[in-house]
């Protein structure tokens, strides 16, 4: 669909696509006459879900000048009774000219919402000088639902190593689209080392797929792969991947925005980030990463996390995070190699698994009764086995490739018949690459 077919400039054309008349007083502003130059189109892309959780949502989306964005949102489809929701935080509502960030909370578990995005330009000529000159609203009402103990039906996807190959994308995003799960994780390494803005947003935001949608109506979740922290713009990540809002975390895990713990129907998901695949002592990276403190951080939280009510609670407990915690290979680099991760005996210089992590998180997961951890990093594949310690089977997704070795997969987890069903789908092939069956975890 052609954007300017679903992107209306005024906000009469929007109350009519609605029916909301409630929305004119609170909610829209005519369009003022302004220049030439301020007049093109200020939407810029379609919206996108981020950070499903049970009682809030993230949305972002971008724009083509100076902006202040916001959200209606509301259960009746019509929004007739929607909050606005504006970007930022407490103090100030934000302005930018790229990227508009609302955080939605306050909301239901397991309930629909419907909702718009919109935008008023903004002319800011100094602290004294701002005003809004025009508004525009998305034609669209698109929906979504919370996660949550009770949400009926769920199911989730994972894709992985994406890094930005558009052959293998649009695939992928076509079979989650067919598939249509409560959720998606974005399981790491959708980047490959991005110095600019604009590389980040034609990853997430503004790629140059036909589906611009893809994330409008299916919440995603990311678990951040050791790409995505590479490069000067995947530093400050969050300018396109927004963390959660400071009340929705522990002051101890400030930096941790992106971990999440969310119940899901019966199924309760954990995601977890396991940064780069090198140790913070290799000369490549100056002493400016700190994998390691982060990791433990998170070790605190994900124990406490598992003994949450929700989380605890579930029948089905399944974790994730980009690079595998177990590999049996002799010769595959477990990524504590110091100081500079080289040693004769293994086959790369960057970690096939994260032995690290795997100490870390392993006997947490195994004591919680994990029965499936979902990775990916390896471009391959592949399952193993549970093992004595060991309760999860480790599920590895495959590449970016379009060919019948490193394909790429989309993984699908769907509770039926009271068991857990999880599908490896063969986005190459168009085959069924794997299937595995879970039963309920015992309390």
């Amino acid at each position: 669909m052609d954007r300017r077919d679903f992107l209306k400039s005024t906000a009469a054309v929007a109350v009519a696509a609605s029916g909301a008349e409630g929305l004119v007083q609170a909610a829209e502003r005519v369009r003022t006459a302004l220049p030439e130059e301020e007049t093109g189109q200020l939407l810029a892309s379609a919206p996108m879900l981020q950070n499903f959780a049970e009682t809030s949502i993230g949305v972002a989306f971008t724009v083509n000048a100076l902006a202040n964005g916001y959200v209606l949102i509301g259960e009746k489809p019509d929004l007739s009774e929607a909050r606005k929701i504006l970007c930022g935080g407490y103090r100030l509502a934000d302005i930018d000219e790229r990227v508009i960030h609302v955080r939605v909370t306050g909301l239901r578990p397991a309930t629909r919402y419907y909702y718009r995005i919109g935008a008023d330009r903004i002319h800011y000529g100094g602290g004294y000088d701002m005003k809004i000159l025009g508004n525009e609203e998305d034609s669209r009402v698109y929906s979504f639902v919370t996660a949550g103990k009770k949400l009926k039906g769920s199911s989730f996807c994972v894709i992985n190593d994406t890094h930005d190959r558009w052959n293998a994308i649009g695939p992928v995003l076509d079979k989650v689209a067919a598939i249509s799960p409560s959720c998606v994780v974005w399981n790491g390494d959708a980047s490959n080392t991005e110095e600019k803005l604009e590389d980040q947003l034609r990853i997430f935001l503004e790629h140059p797929l036909e589906r611009k949608d893809y994330a409008a109506e299916i919440p995603y979740l990311f678990c951040p792969g050791n790409h995505d922290s590479r490069g000067r713009a995947n530093r400050h990540l969050e300018r396109v991947w927004m963390y959660r809002q400071p009340e929705e975390r522990n002051v101890r895990d400030w930096d941790l925005g992106r971990n999440f713990a969310v119940r899901m129907g019966d199924i309760a998901m954990i995601g977890l980030d396991t940064a780069e695949d090198k140790l913070d002592t290799n000369p490549i990276f100056a002493g400016l990463f700190k994998s390691e403190e982060y990791r433990q951080a998170q070790t605190a939280w994900l124990q406490e996390a598992l003994k949450r009510p929700e989380i605890a609670g579930a029948p089905f407990l399944v974790a994730f995070c980009h690079i595998p915690l177990f590999d049996d290979g002799p010769d595959h680099n477990p990524g504590d190699v110091a100081p500079a991760d080289y040693d004769p005996k293994y086959t790369t210089d960057y970690a096939y698994w994260q032995r690290t992590c795997s100490r870390m998180w392993g006997p947490l997961l195994h004591k919680a009764g994990c029965q499936a951890l979902i990775v990916g990093h390896l471009h391959r594949y592949r399952v193993y086995e549970p093992a004595p310690g060991r309760c999860w089977t480790q599920i590895v997704g495959g590449g970016p490739q379009m060919n019948d070795v490193g394909y790429p997969t989309v993984i699908e987890g769907r509770v039926d018949g009271g068991k857990l069903k999880i599908t490896a789908h063969n986005v190459f092939s168009g085959k069924v690459q794997g299937e595995l069956e879970f039963e309920k975890r015992k309390k």
